[in-house]
This record gives structure tokens, C-alpha cells and sequence, in this order.
């Protein structure tokens, strides 16, 4: 499975812990991110991981591209809800293809526990469908 990662620059941190607890099971997919939290991830866990530009300089929109072309199975995207971003249409274009193609997505802590314990039980295998 293909899983996208977006952090915020407060959650990045929340993210690296995140990928270190589940890089066992994150290990068995192909990752992609923008190009700061794929850095930051890398560097805390070795995982491999494809890195688009940074989310601000086109990275976010690049993810996007992926999700409208129906190469992302999941997104796990920790986001910020008390700062508003500079690039919000992008980030809010993210969450709507999402919607729109049917593509799982975190956008916290717990959703995304969840989203990385049903792949690895194989509850999202129905998107092999998809492709």
C-alpha cells in the first residue's frame, strides 16, 4: 500500500514518534511525504520514503496530484487546527480529494493509530480494487 505523510511544523515531532512506535508495520509499505517530514521521519526511524518539496513550496499539492491519480491508499496528515497556514487552500484541497477518491485519511493522533492498525490487520486490502 501506498501511504501518504503530512505534518504541520507543530506536529512534526508528533509524527516522528508516531512513525518510530509503528515503523514495524510502516516498514511493509511504500511511504511518501513532503519534504521536511519525510526528512525529519528518515532521519528518527530509517524508513524509506519517497520526499516531495516541502508542503508550503508545492509538496502538499504534489501529494494531491497522487491522490487525484489514485496512488495513495491512505493519508495520514497531523495537522494544526489552531494555526492557520499560509497555504490552507492547499492543505483544505488535500482533505477534499480525499473525499472526493475515497482515500482514508488521519488527521489526529488517534485517527491515525487507528488507520495504521486496520492496514496492518489488512482491513484496507479493498483498495487493491481500486487500482
Amino acid at each position: 500500500m501506498n501511504i501518504g505523510l503530512i505534518a504541520h511544523d507543530s506536529k512534526k515531532t508528533l509524527m516522528q514518534n508516531f512513525c518510530i512506535a509503528y515503523k514495524g508495520i510502516l516498514g511493509k509499505h511504500q511511504l511518501f511525504a513532503t519534504g521536511t517530514t519525510g526528512r525529519l521521519i528518515e532521519e528518527a526511524t530509517n524508513l524509506s520514503i519517497h520526499k516531495y518539496l516541502a508542503g508550503p513550496l508545492g509538496g502538499t499539492q504534489q501529494l494531491g496530484s497522487q491522490i487525484a491519480q489514485n496512488d495513495i491508499d491512505a493519508l495520514i496528515f497531523l495537522r494544526d487546527p489552531m494555526e492557520p497556514k499560509p497555504h490552507e487552500p492547499n492543505v483544505n484541497d488535500v482533505v477534499r480529494l480525499c473525499d472526493m477518491y475515497n482515500i482514508p485519511i488521519a488527521t489526529n493522533l488517534a485517527t491515525a493509530e487507528l488507520l495504521v492498525l486496520a492496514l496492518d490487520r489488512g482491513d484496507l486490502d479493498w483498495r487493491e480494487m481500486y487500482r
